[in-house]
């Protein structure tokens, strides 16, 4: 079983799929994504971060994803940075897959690994100022800018998912489980997708 959780900045997200990772036993990826994709690019991990999941990329992501023209080592020399960081990034979540028993968090790893029956794509959520609360608790943001940094991020994250995929981020149909944590808590979403898994 692979879990993805796609998520809103300050939702809980990341925590909801840790839980889950060490409960079930699972691997996690998330932010080591991020220096995977680094070392295999040669690129920094602050550039990989920003075009990882935020920057708005070519028809050559949707390429790789589909497997219409699979890249190689001469390709990726000649590519955008945008695009080599997405082509890494693609390779890493299949990959990940393949080894089974897995949780990714975001990088549209629910579209990239749609084709697999073994899936269950998970959406989470919150009310605004619950996540702005949980944004400046675990995250150092500052009170009166974490609204303005919760709104930004999502912004990106909608912005990057639809250009993509061509989808809608957070539209409840292009997931399995769409979860609130501001009416559920975090404990009781674990609860839930461990419950489907099983």
């Amino acid at each position: 079983m692979i879990i993805t959780i796609s998520r809103q900045c300050g939702s809980g997200g990341h925590t909801i799929g840790k839980m889950l990772a060490d409960r079930l036993g699972y691997d996690f990826y998330d932010k080591d994504i991020i220096k995977a994709v680094s070392v295999e690019s040669g690129l920094s991990e602050k550039t990989v971060e920003r075009e990882g999941e935020y920057s708005t990329t070519s028809l050559l992501y949707n390429i790789a994803v589909n497997g219409i023209s699979p890249y190689n080592v001469s390709s990726k020399d000649h590519m955008l940075i945008r695009d080599l960081v997405n082509s890494y990034q693609v390779d890493f979540i299949k990959k990940a897959a393949e080894k089974g028993n897995c949780i990714i968090i975001g990088r549209s790893a629910d579209y990239i690994l749609r084709d697999r029956t073994d899936c269950l794509n998970i959406f989470v959520h919150g009310d605004l100022d619950d996540r702005a609360k949980r944004v400046v608790e675990e995250h150092e943001v500052g009170e009166a800018d974490a609204r303005q940094h919760v709104l930004d991020r999502d912004k990106k994250r909608s912005k990057y998912y639809r250009h993509v995929t061509d989808q809608v981020w957070g539209m409840a149909e292009n997931y399995d489980l769409c979860l609130n944590t501001s009416k559920l808590g975090i404990d009781r979403c674990v609860e839930l997708i461990s419950d489907a898994v099983k």
